[in-house]
């Protein structure tokens, strides 16, 4: 098992202001990044800019970001679990202050870029909401970065809400080759685990194995904060604990100029995806608003 070289667990990289501070340097990669800011009420953090594009992306509460003189107001939400976000896209090389009147947590999911874009500010009905799957395979997924208007040089970002019980990012797929029909992309997923009856701690179960040229294998349990980095491999289940709702942000990026996602199955169970023809979705999602 690679769970030890695979898998950081909840405050290990955190320092100062970050609660998560993941670089592709500890990553062991080139081109993904992930950071989670966490701000008392009334307090700020400045952050500098660098070789990263990223999105200040919040996870609980708003906040202002200061960009370029200009100062842009991001509603935020509750949680992860009631809603989605308004947000903001900020180039490489940019520095920016974030403050927050009443606290909160902001993801600054990034990649490596290699184009210089505009700041973008992005209101919430600019998220791409949808539900995919069927029975216990149903999810919903929201794109901040992926499928939607917001132009990036390298970054895709998109979260996935499962419901306790079923099985997300499945079947197991990979996307570690560069051809007509799929891209290499390093991908994060960290994850958030909405707690159970009695104000009780879940868990979730994530999965990574071989593909061809590609050796790893990761089978390990995740909680709150977890983070487990993608470099290859076939990756899926992400496996929600019945009982208890996950939700896993995803940031992807790669070499590739045309930020695509494309990925493909493990044959042996592809399949899977017929069956949901004859599955409803389940009855709980969408778990926020759809728009």
């Amino acid at each position: 098992m690679n769970n030890e070289k695979y898998v950081i667990r909840a405050g290990q990289t955190a320092h100062d202001e970050y609660a998560l501070d993941l670089s592709p340097e500890i990553a062991g990669w080139e081109w993904s990044s992930l950071r989670v800011v966490a701000l008392e009420a009334g307090a700020s953090v400045t952050v500098p800019g660098g070789e990263a594009e990223f999105l200040v992306l919040p996870l609980q509460g708003g906040c202002a970001v200061e960009v370029d003189g200009r100062s842009y107001e991001i509603a935020g939400r509750e949680s992860v679990f009631t809603d989605i976000t308004d947000y903001i896209y900020i180039p490489r090389h940019t520095d920016i202050r974030v403050s927050s009147k009443e606290g909160g947590r902001f993801s600054l999911p990034g990649a490596k870029a290699t184009r210089d874009l505009p700041v973008r500010y992005c209101p919430r009905d600019e998220v791409q909401v949808g539900l995919r799957g069927a029975g216990p395979s149903s999810r919903q997924v929201n794109n901040y970065a992926l499928g939607n208007d917001l132009e990036t040089s390298h970054l895709l970002a998109t979260e996935v809400l499962t419901p306790g019980g079923n099985w997300s990012s499945y079947p197991p797929h990979k996307h570690d080759e560069h051809n007509d029909v799929e891209r290499v992309l390093e991908e994060v997923y960290y994850y958030e685990v909405r707690r159970g009856d009695n104000d009780t701690e879940g868990f979730a179960l994530q999965r990574i194995y071989p593909s061809p040229g590609h050796d790893i294998d990761v089978c390990t349990e995740v909680r709150d904060g977890d983070i487990v980095v993608m470099p290859y491999g076939y990756h899926g289940p992400s496996v929600a604990a019945p009982g208890y709702d996950l939700y896993y942000l995803n940031v992807m990026a790669g070499p590739a100029e045309d930020s695509v996602w494309l990925m493909t199955d493990d044959p042996h169970h592809t399949w899977v995806r017929q069956t949901w023809e004859t599955q409803e979705v389940d009855s709980r999602l969408p778990m926020t608003p759809m728009e």
